[in-house]
C-alpha cells in the first residue's frame, strides 16, 4: 500500500526535516529530482542539449523548484526560458542561479518548446488558476517542439490549480462577451510529486490531470506522522490477499457465494454478476432468481434455484442488479439481509433502501455489508451527490450506514465505517458501459465468501476489475461480457 498524505501533514514533515538540514537543501533535492525526470523525458524527444524548455514560475517554493531545475537543464545545454507569473515574489536566489546557468526571462511564449515545467502554484494554493497564469496555460496547446509535437508538460508536486486535499478541480467561469473559457488547472503529462503522494494525484477529477505520477524522494518519509488521508493498493497487496489453494482444497472450503440478481426482465444482470463471481476464488456459485435458465445456459457449473430461501448455505450474498423493485424483489432483499453472512448490496437493492422501510433490518444486522453505489445511487442514499470531496463523502456515508462503501468512478473510492479510505489506481473510462458494475459485484461477492475482510474484498475487486477493463480495451470496444472474460487473465494465479 502506498500512503497518501494531506497538505498539513506534508507541511509539518517538511518543517521538521528542514530544521535538520542546511538552508536550501530541501529545494535543491526537489530540483534535482525534477531535473532528472525532465532530462529523461527530453532524451526521448531528441536529447537535453538544444531542447527548448519553458518554465512557468509562480511565487513560493514551487517556483523556486522550477527555477533551480531549469538551471540544471540549462547547464546541460537546454535552451531554458522562464515566464515569471508573480515577479515581485519570485525566489531571488533561484532566479539568479537560472540566469547564471544561461537561462533567460521572457514575456512571450517561445516558438520552440519541447517541455513545459509547471511551477505556478503548489500545495498551499486553493481556488484554481488566476490571471495571468490561466491565459498562459491556455496557450500551451499551441506550442510545438523540435519534432513538431506539442511539448510535454511536467507539473511540480501537483498540477497547478487543483484542490490538493480533495482532488476537486474548480469549474471554469462561464464565458462572457465571446471570450474563450480559460482553464482552472494545468493538465500535465507527468507530475513529479515531492516526498509523498497527495490526494489530488489519486482521486477525483484532479487525478486525471496529473498524468503519470513519479514520487521524488527528498527524505520526507521518516517525518510523515499521523494518519494518512488514504491508501493506494498495489499488485503485491492484491496477490498477498488472494486465498491460496493447497492439496486439501475443495469447493466448499474455498467458499460458496450466493447471487441474487437479475430477473425475467433483466437476465443479463444475473449472467454478468455470476460471471464475475466465477472469476473469483470461491469454489461454488449458487444463483437464486428469475434468470436461472439463462445463467445455466452460460454457466452450467452454477447451482440455480428460484429464490434466496431455497438456495442453501453460502458464505456471502450479492444482491441487487437487475432484481427490479417489486414485492418479490423486496422479499429477496429482506431474505438476504436476514442471512447471517456478509452481503453486497448493489443497484436495485440500493434503490429499495432509500425509503427507509428496511432500516430496522440494516440496523440489527451483525454481518458486514458492502454497498456499491455510483454517483446517482450515492445521491439517493445520502441525500446529496458526492461533490468535490469524494473521499470525505464516501467516509461520511460509510459511518452513517455502518457499511463499507465502494463509490464507483474512474478512481473508485473504498471507505470503511471506522474511517479508512482507499483509492483504486487501475480504473479506465472503458468500464463506463452497461453491466460492468454487475461483474464487479459478483467478483466482490466471491472474495467476501472466500474469507477476505469487507475492505480488502472491495479494494481487490475494484483493482482487478480495472485491470480487466484495461485488458478488454486493448482488443476493441468494451462490453461487460468482455470484462468478465478478461478477469481470468488478471486474477492472481
Amino acid at each position: 500500500m502506498r500512503a497518501v498524505w494531506r497538505v498539513a501533514d506534508v507541511r509539518a514533515a517538511e518543517e521538521a526535516l528542514m530544521a535538520t538540514l542546511p538552508p536550501g537543501t530541501l529545494m535543491q533535492r526537489a530540483a534535482a529530482g525534477l531535473a532528472r525526470r525532465c532530462a529523461l523525458l527530453l532524451a526521448e524527444a531528441g536529447g537535453v542539449y538544444g531542447a527548448g524548455v519553458l518554465l512557468l514560475v509562480g511565487a513560493g517554493n514551487n517556483g523556486g523548484d522550477a527555477l533551480y531545475a531549469g538551471a540544471r537543464l540549462a547547464g546541460r545545454g537546454a535552451a531554458v526560458a522562464a515566464v515569471l507569473l508573480a515577479p515581485e515574489r519570485v525566489d531571488a536566489d533561484a532566479l539568479a542561479t537560472l540566469r547564471a546557468a544561461g537561462g533567460r526571462l521572457v514575456d512571450e511564449l517561445p516558438a520552440d518548446v519541447d517541455l513545459v515545467l509547471d511551477g505556478i502554484v503548489g500545495i498551499g494554493a486553493a481556488g484554481g488558476l488566476r490571471e495571468p497564469a490561466a491565459t498562459v496555460v491556455a496557450r500551451l496547446g499551441g506550442l510545438r517542439g523540435r519534432s513538431g509535437r506539442r511539448p510535454v508538460v511536467v507539473a511540480v508536486d501537483v498540477p497547478s490549480g487543483v484542490e490538493v486535499d480533495t482532488g476537486d478541480v474548480p469549474r471554469p467561469a462561464e464565458p462572457t462577451n465571446g471570450n474563450a473559457v480559460l482553464p482552472t488547472a494545468v493538465t500535465a503529462d507527468v507530475t513529479v510529486t515531492l516526498g509523498s503522494l497527495k490526494p489530488a494525484l489519486v482521486v477525483g477529477p484532479a487525478a486525471a490531470l496529473a498524468g503519470h505520477v513519479d514520487v521524488a524522494d527528498i527524505g520526507l518519509g521518516p517525518w510523515l506522522r499521523g494518519t494518512p488521508a488514504l491508501h493506494v493498493p498495489e499488485w503485491d497487496d492484491i496477490a498477498a490477499w488472494w486465498p491460496p489453494l493447497d492439496a486439501s482444497s475443495e469447493k466448499y472450503t474455498r467458499g460458496v457465494v450466493g447471487i441474487s440478481t437479475g430477473s425475467a426482465t433483466y437476465p443479463g444482470a444475473a449472467v454478468l454478476s455470476v460471471g464475475g463471481a466465477l472469476a473469483g476464488p470461491t469454489g461454488l456459485v449458487r444463483y437464486a432468481g428469475g434468470a436461472a435458465a439463462q445463467v445455466l445456459q452460460r454457466h452450467p457449473s452454477v447451482i440455480a434455484t428460484d429464490r434466496v430461501a431455497h438456495a442453501g448455505r453460502v458464505q456471502a450474498w450479492v444482491c441487487g442488479s437487475g432484481l427490479g423493485g417489486d414485492e418479490f424483489a423486496a422479499a429477496e432483499l429482506r431474505s438476504v439481509l436476514a442471512a447471517p453472512v456478509p452481503a453486497i448490496l448493489d443497484a436495485d437493492a440500493l434503490t429499495m433502501l432509500v425509503d427507509g422501510s428496511m432500516a430496522g433490518q440494516l440496523r440489527d444486522r451483525d454481518a458486514p455489508i458492502v454497498i456499491t453505489p455510483h454517483d446517482r445511487e450515492f445521491a439517493r442514499l445520502a441525500g446529496e451527490p458526492p461533490g468535490g470531496d469524494r473521499v470525505g463523502a464516501a467516509l461520511k456515508l460509510a459511518a452513517w450506514t455502518k457499511a463499507t462503501v465502494l463509490l464507483k468512478g474512474d478512481r473508485t473510492v473504498v471507505a470503511t465505517p471506522d474511517g479508512r479510505a482507499f483509492a483504486n489506481p487501475t480504473g479506465t473510462p472503458a468500464l463506463a458501459t452497461g453491466g460492468t458494475g454487475d461483474v464487479l459485484a459478483g467478483l466482490l461477492g466471491s472474495l467476501l465468501a472466500a474469507g477476505l475482510s469487507p475492505e480488502r474484498a472491495a479494494v481487490a475487486a475494484a483493482y482487478l476489475h480495472g485491470l480487466a477493463g484495461r485488458v478488454a480495451s486493448r482488443r476493441g470496444p468494451v462490453t461487460a461480457s468482455d470484462v468478465a472474460d478478461a478477469l481470468s487473465e488478471v486474477v492472481p494465479a
